[in-house]
């Protein structure tokens, strides 16, 4: 990966033997990111940036609105945290050793421990429940869609919802737990689709369309209020 300038562009520029096409991506903060077959020519490139420019400047336009300021979580007593797409309210208890858990439809936490560690508590807790509903949906819907994952891990990746790695190993970043249902399920989908098509043919979008028919609400969605999740 490299940088790749053009005019008023910036690009993380993604070279790779397997790529048969030259793609402009958007990820969610922003960052540009032109990936193409290794030996492409700088100036096919530089071209192919041109004639895309107003998509380009269009997407760039779309997420700096969706990247409005994000108010910050408190963790305080009556403080709302998603999760599969529904806000709990947060229920601090004096108990010092009492680590997070959703109990009658609320969060419960020290009042401790909301003190001095109450991100680290939700991150740990979403990523131990991720992992539980996320393995348990690609269990689910592996077999039809005819792919063996190595296996998932739940972690931070950064901008990105997912991503595949070597032996067919699935990574979801902890956050898509927080996200609906429906548009959690969407976010394995597209992974356990990669299993088949590596990049975002058209022949991975008619896949996705096989699979969830109405993948294109779910990737609107997505799209539009991702960012809801930031504030933690």
């Amino acid at each position: 990966m490299s940088a790749f300038q053009v005019d008023d562009l910036a690009f993380d520029l993604r070279l790779s033997r397997r790529r048969r096409t030259v793609q402009i991506t958007v990820d969610r903060g922003g960052e540009l990111v032109l990936a193409a077959p290794r030996g492409t020519d700088e100036d096919e490139l530089r071209r192919f940036v041109r004639e895309k420019r107003y998509w380009i400047y269009t997407k760039l336009a779309e997420k700096a609105q969706l990247q409005r300021a994000i108010p910050k979580k408190e963790f305080v007593d009556g403080e709302g945290f998603l999760y599969l797409g529904r806000s709990y309210r947060l229920k601090l208890v004096d108990d010092p050793a009492a680590s997070l858990k959703l109990v009658g439809g609320r969060f419960r936490l020290s009042r401790a421990l909301a003190a001095s560690e109450g991100r680290s508590q939700f991150i740990r807790w979403y990523t131990d429940h991720g992992y539980e509903w996320l393995s348990h949906k690609v269990a689910e819907h592996a077999p039809r869609m005819e792919v063996q994952p190595g296996g998932i891990k739940v972690q931070d990746l950064g901008y990105r919802w997912g991503s595949c790695g070597r032996g067919n190993w699935l990574y979801f970043h902890w956050k898509t737990i927080l996200l609906p249902r429906t548009v959690a399920e969407y976010v394995v989908i597209h992974e356990l689709e990669h299993l088949h098509e590596s990049h975002h043919t058209p022949a991975f979008w008619r896949r996705v369309e096989r699979t969830l028919p109405d993948f294109e609400r779910r990737k609107r969605w997505l799209a539009a209020h991702g960012m809801d999740t930031e504030g933690l």
